[in-house]
Order: C-alpha cells, then structure tokens, then sequence
C-alpha cells in the first residue's frame, strides 16, 4: 500500500450548511449527487451524509464508535483494491465491505483497522492518479 492519502470524507448532518460553512472559510467546493468536493491541494475533502458514509463503509453508526470520516486511497487497477483488501485483512484489519462495483462506475471496498478507524481503497476511472499518486478533482460542470 502506497502512503498516502486521496480523499478525506466527513460524514455531516446536513450537506448544505456543512459547504456553506466550508464556502464561508473561502473553499470552493463542488456539489455532485448529494456530495460535495474540495480540491485540497494533492489530495480532496469531501462531504457526505453521516448515514450513507456509514452505510457505504459497511459499518454501524450508533452515535459512538464511528468518528463519521473515512480516508479513501484511490488506486490505479481494479486488481490493486482486491490486493489491498487482502494485505489490510492479513495485516489484521476487518473488512467492513468487500470490493464491489459502484454508482459512479469504479470499484471499490473498505476496511477498519484495530481501532476502527475506515479506510476505503478505491479504483475510480473519473479521478485518475498522478505519477505521484495525487488526484485532481473533475469540474463536474456545476
């Protein structure tokens, strides 16, 4: 596994005020299916609803436990999130959702590590890589 982060997801309450708090702070972000994107220098914030960020990691989201944010690594191949999924899980993680295909035409799953904290490893052809492995957010149009 590379180190190194692509995306940050903040699970909110409410998407609307979460980016106009953001948009207050001078970011400029762009809102895509219920989602909003922050191009973070090399890497993006992103907010989404706490109930689907939990829903989408495959976890439980009582009010404790869940901390409400994901780290996300996007890949380069659909093969390289099954390895990573795998090495995560040998490494002694918990897979919470195995890799699967997703709304936005990728692939994807998540694990936990020992302290629950959910990382998703993502191939995504709408974000591609860098050399470096950074990731540029698509204007999305809107």
């Amino acid at each position: 596994m590379e180190q190194r982060i692509s995306l940050v997801t903040l699970g909110v309450a409410d998407v609307a005020r979460a980016r106009t708090f953001y948009e207050r702070l001078g970011w400029r972000g762009q809102e895509v299916e219920e989602t909003v994107f922050f191009q973070a220098g090399g890497l993006a914030l992103v907010l989404w609803g706490r109930a689907k960020l939990a829903d989408d990691a495959g976890v439980d989201d009582p009010g404790d436990g869940f901390g409400g944010m994901t780290l996300a690594q996007n890949v380069r191949s659909r093969d390289e999130v099954d390895d990573l999924l795998a090495a995560a899980a040998a490494a002694g993680a918990e897979v919470t959702r195995p890799a699967r295909e997703t709304f936005y035409g990728g692939y994807a799953g998540c694990f936990a590590d020992p302290d629950g904290h959910v990382w998703e490893i993502a191939w995504n052809p709408g974000f591609p890589l860098g050399p470096d492995g950074t990731i540029t957010v698509p204007d999305f149009g809107g």
